[in-house]
């Protein structure tokens, strides 16, 4: 098991407790050990995802630094994202050319963050990337998307990290043209919020403006333990998510 509790080093937890948590936030064993002990007691004792879904893994090079893509923003939580996306797209009838979308934005949403921390902005930031290498992202899907579906999503991305309370009258009728693409993307971001080290910050469905269906959260916060428990344990992060998510899904 790769050792992700340097003797003395505070875990996440810890550090999230007393209000000391650092710029860049990797996933050690003792946080992670915490989560899965605080799973919610109404969760399903069986969790899976019903269908496979697309789940597209970001490469490393897509975030700003080596560093920032295995932190908690990185290629892991934008793989985990995009899967969430696509499965809630299909669970609200959207079309196949708005779901592969959706899995692309999921997996680049946060790859222009600096830090873990609030960072304002990345969401622009990132949407500005999506745009101008969606040749990029079209091969990463193995598929060709329009462009004005592209469009749509990447003004989604823009905006994932804005409550709605605060859009600006431009982010309102960017919002206006695409509220299906921006508030699955907002909903499958939450989903992710299993793996943050204090559970004030898990997900609170209320927040959003989409159905969540029942079976998700338990699957999301099985896939965020079973994930982060592989790539502790050596396993290179395609090879933790692809092993976490068939373990979900039946028949896989």
């Amino acid at each position: 098991m790769t050792d992700r509790n340097p003797p003395g080093r505070a875990c996440l937890h810890e550090l999230a407790a007393q209000r000391r948590l650092p710029a860049h936030q990797p996933m050690d064993q003792m946080t992670l050990g915490w989560i899965s002990d605080h799973r919610p007691a109404n969760f399903d004792a069986a969790p899976s995802f019903p269908r496979p879904g697309l789940m597209l893994v970001p490469a490393r090079s897509w975030f700003l630094s080596e560093r920032q893509s295995d932190a908690n923003h990185g290629v892991r939580h934008n793989a985990r994202v995009s899967l969430y996306a696509a499965l809630l797209a299909q669970e609200h009838e959207l079309g196949a050319d708005d779901i592969a979308a959706l899995c692309a934005a999921g997996a680049v949403h946060d790859c222009r963050r600096r830090d873990d921390r609030a960072d304002p902005g990345h969401g622009q930031r990132a949407a500005t990337w999506f745009r101008r290498r969606t040749a990029t992202v079209n091969r990463a899907l193995g598929r060709e998307v329009p462009a004005a579906t592209l469009h749509r999503a990447a003004q989604a991305i823009a905006v994932h990290d804005v409550p709605y309370d605060h859009f600006t009258t431009r982010q309102k009728r960017a919002y206006r043209q695409a509220p299906h693409l921006v508030d699955v993307l907002k909903a499958a971001d939450c989903l992710d919020r299993y793996r943050l080290p204090l559970t004030r910050w898990w997900p609170d469905l209320t927040r959003l403006r989409i159905a969540v269906p029942d079976w998700l959260p338990p699957a999301a916060f099985a896939l965020v333990v079973r994930s982060e428990q592989a790539a502790l344990d050596g396993a290179t992060t395609p090879c933790a998510l692809a092993a976490a998510r068939r373990s979900l899904t039946p028949g896989q």
